[in-house]
Order: structure tokens, then C-alpha cells, then sequence
């Protein structure tokens, strides 16, 4: 893998925490709005929708950089429906980011060893 990969591996990692912290706060908004007179609804909702556009947009970035199956690429998809999910993508996208890099370090110290 290159830093090409890595870096879309990064950007779909940096955003599926906040969009599950998100979406469990829209939930627990829903919850307030019917039991109290608190409505923060629209505004968790429109900034929940923000973060999971980009999760998506992210997500197919990362799928055409990193050549997933599908059987990977519809389970981080569907890891960002979960009210928890983002949090368990976020940590397996942790670990494939660091190898990414880690790939990426050792091409080049390989490519710069044979070039000297």
C-alpha cells in the first residue's frame, strides 16, 4: 500500500468516531424530545448528517484506494448504521491505517536502498 491509501484510510478513521458519538447523541435527543420539552433534534440531525455523508464519501474513497472486498467494504458500510458501529470501525481502520503506513515506509526505504 501507498500513502495514498493510507491517507484515505485516515480520513474514513478520523470521522467514524465523531459520527457514532453523533448518531448516539441524536438518539438520546429523540429520547428528550418526546419525554421533555427539549428539542435539539434538527440540530443533531443536520450536523448527524453532515458527518455520515462524509463517513459515506470517505468510505468509497478508501474502497477505490484499497481494493476491499465486498464482503469488507459493505461491512464498514454497514458498521456506520449501528449506533456503535463507528467506534468498532474505527478501530479496525486504526490498525490497516498503521500497516498501510507501515507498507508504505518500508517500499520506499527498499526502493531508495536499491536506487543507492
Amino acid at each position: 500500500m501507498d500513502l495514498k491509501t493510507a491517507g484515505a484510510l485516515r480520513r474514513l478513521r478520523l470521522v467514524s468516531a465523531p459520527e457514532a458519538v453523533s448518531f448516539l447523541l441524536l438518539l438520546v435527543c429523540s429520547v428528550l424530545k418526546r419525554a421533555t420539552d427539549f428539542n435539539a433534534v434538527p440540530v443533531m440531525g443536520m450536523v448527524h448528517g453532515i458527518l455520515f455523508i462524509l463517513y459515506v464519501v470517505f468510505w468509497a474513497l478508501a474502497w477505490r484506494s484499497t481494493r476491499w472486498g465486498w464482503k469488507r467494504a459493505g461491512w464498514l458500510l454497514l458498521l456506520s448504521v449501528l449506533p456503535t458501529g463507528g467506534f468498532f470501525a474505527e478501530r479496525t481502520l486504526a490498525r490497516e491505517s498503521e500497516d498501510a503506513v507501515g507498507a508504505a515506509v518500508a517500499a520506499r526505504g527498499r526502493s531508495e536502498t536499491v536506487g543507492a
